[in-house]
């Protein structure tokens, strides 16, 4: 499996990942976008940005990348950056399928992507993905798996999906929304020829949103990585939007609340990589020095009373505006 390779690396920061999906396309739902990205972000000027950030993400230590088809052009930056750096043969690069991204490089498209777990969807966008990324691709998933989606149920998908696993490509899901607990453990108890189809789950878990904590437990246990994405909460646990408990945590760390934030996701002994979306190299710095935080108990039951209830959080997290 190749986040064993991850097992071997010796940086603090080899456990933390950097997601492309606030780089790959000009607009997202993270707060504080215009300020990070201003005005200019045409398909140059992304790719410039995303190569900078997987510079600086490499350079300190940052050996997992994750991008995904609907992520505007980011397999396309991030397969120009591996063939840029030659040098770079020790990283796990993942992408994920059942997202069409939509907008047209539109920041105001009435929809930014469209939601497909059919098994022609992944024949497509698996072709796509190949093209670009080819034998670098070392993990495909699929895209925010809830507890209604096909992909659970579709025998056929999941024989093609154990043939690609028998061919060397590590297969795995990602959640979203209110009930992922249950997409999680639904998706545990897929099995091909008797044996778990799923080798990673890429779960949102932050310290607003804590409820897929039990489930992912249970999936690490199973043998699965399990991939934490979302960890700043599309920016709510941001500087500028931090709640003041986090505010005043971070301050007496004498790091960022991102930092904070990060390192309470990064203590779970179930998180194998905590992503970073971070939109500018001075965020990234930042996020990788959640390896360095140390929180005391107190701390730790101060920040507990930020969580929300599921359903809330994630009605909140559907408001927010594609910037």
């Amino acid at each position: 499996m190749p986040f064993a390779r991850l097992a071997t690396a010796t940086t603090p920061t080899c456990h933390l990942g950097l997601g492309l999906a606030a780089i790959g396309r000009p607009g997202y739902i993270n707060l504080g976008r215009d300020d990070d990205l201003g005005d200019n972000r045409s398909v140059e000027t992304l790719r410039t940005r995303t190569h900078e950030l997987l510079d600086a993400a490499y350079a300190q230590g940052v050996r997992y990348f994750d991008a995904a088809r609907s992520y505007g052009r980011s397999e396309e930056f991030l397969a120009d950056w591996l063939k840029r750096r030659t040098d770079v043969d020790d990283v796990v690069i993942g992408s994920k399928w059942g997202y069409t991204y939509t907008a047209d490089w539109s920041t105001d498209a009435e929809r930014h992507e469209v939601k497909d777990h059919s098994l022609a969807a992944y024949e497509r966008q698996r072709a796509e993905t190949e093209a670009l990324l080819g034998d670098r691709l070392d993990l495909y998933q699929i895209h925010s798996v809830t507890p209604e989606s096909p992909a659970l149920t579709d025998k056929e998908l999941h024989g093609r999906l154990a043939e690609a696993a028998g061919r060397g490509l590590t297969v795995g899901f990602s959640t979203s929304g209110p009930a992922q607990a249950d997409a999680i453990r639904a998706a545990l108890a897929v099995t091909v020829d008797g044996e778990p189809l799923f080798r990673t789950v890429q779960s949102t878990y932050n310290a607003l949103e804590t409820s897929a904590g039990p489930a992912l437990a249970e999936a690490h246990d199973a043998g699965l990585t399990v991939i934490v994405k979302e960890g700043m909460a599309n920016g709510r646990l941001a500087a500028a939007h931090a709640p003041e408990v986090l505010r005043a945590v971070a301050e007496e760390a004498g790091l960022g609340p991102d930092a904070v934030a990060l390192a309470v996701v990064l203590r779970q002994p179930w998180a194998g990589v905590v992503l970073s979306g971070a939109a500018t190299t001075a965020q990234l710095a930042s996020n990788l020095h959640a390896a360095a935080v140390d929180l005391t108990d107190d701390q730790l039951s101060r920040l507990a009373a930020l969580v929300e209830e599921p359903g809330a959080y994630w009605e909140r997290r559907g408001q927010l505006p594609w910037h």
